[in-house]
């Protein structure tokens, strides 16, 4: 966010709401995995630090690919994207039909 705006009402709606179907969806799959574990007969519990370890885990996935989504706008943004596609299109000619978005 910009410096001196704050979230709109409906903003917070929606972080809420997403906030909200995220931990839906963590119950849904905690009980889906326990319930698959009752109907094979093993003890397939989710114990609280494979809990957490899963937790951790999707947190650390989701981050990733949010900051490499965010080194993509950056990149895309502060040119550095055209410096390589000049050089490119500067060695290999015959292929300025071929690039992609262009």
């Amino acid at each position: 966010m910009r410096k001196g705006k704050t979230m709109t009402r409906g903003a917070w709606i929606l972080v809420a709401t997403l906030v909200a179907l995220l931990a839906l969806a963590v119950v849904f799959a905690v009980r889906a995995w326990n319930v698959a574990g009752e109907a094979s007969g093993l003890d397939s519990q989710i114990s609280l630090h494979g809990g957490i370890a899963l937790l951790l885990g999707a947190f650390g996935t989701i981050a990733l690919g949010a900051g490499l989504m965010a080194l993509v706008f950056l990149s895309h943004r502060s040119g550095h994207d055209e410096v390589v596609h000049d050089e490119f299109r500067e060695r290999f000619p015959e292929t300025d039909d071929d690039m992609p978005g262009r």
